[in-house]
């Protein structure tokens, strides 16, 4: 295939996935408006958001990036089926997306503690908003990561170029969400 070709093979595959991730975006940010009106119960939960978000798509795109690696080369079929390539992988990105959450409640509130004149929540609220956000996250983002990118590329797209998009609008979405549900839960608790 020629260059031009390759080109307009790739945007035809991405352009859709990238309209939908727009589409994502848009409704993470409405519910992120209402993560405000609650914000001011937990103090610092602002500061949390954009760091939680981003590193969904850091955790999750490496996973995304070794199953596509994987499919390319034929380390993996686009099955869920038990392969231990997979298991492992999807065990490492469970684990460390959990990890990274609890660390960013840590980090956060040393921080806002540590700065004059910055109200934050207790820890334990903290941590606890974003276990929760990040076990759900990571459920949602492991699962449908693996199944939008086994389903593409059944249908012939190229993993590459969805993984990307994929990531960030799961994690956009239902990070958002699940934060919002999280505060909600222990907003209910404490």
């Amino acid at each position: 295939m020629d260059v031009r070709g390759e080109f307009l093979s790739i945007y035809r595959q991405a352009l859709p996935v990238l309209l939908v991730a727009l589409l994502g975006g848009l409704f993470a940010g409405l519910v992120l408006e209402e993560i405000l009106e609650r914000a001011s119960r937990f103090p610092g939960l602002l500061v949390i958001v954009p760091v939680f978000l981003a590193t969904r798509g850091n955790v999750y795109g490496a996973l995304g990036g070794r199953i596509a690696s994987g499919l390319h080369q034929g380390l993996l079929r686009p099955r869920f089926e038990y392969d231990e390539r997979l298991v492992n992988a999807v065990l490492a990105s469970f684990i460390n997306g959990i990890g990274i959450s609890v660390t960013i409640a840590v980090i956060v509130w040393v921080g806002l503690t540590l700065l004059p004149g910055w109200d934050v929540a207790p820890l334990g609220h903290l941590v606890g908003i974003m276990l929760i956000a990040g076990v759900l996250t990571s459920f949602v983002l492991i699962f449908g990561l693996l199944a939008l990118i086994f389903t593409g590329y059944r249908l012939g797209y190229d993993p590459d170029n969805l993984v990307g998009p994929i990531v960030t609008t799961l994690g956009d979405v239902f990070g958002m969400v699940f934060l919002l549900i999280a505060v909600a839960v222990v907003g209910v608790v404490v």
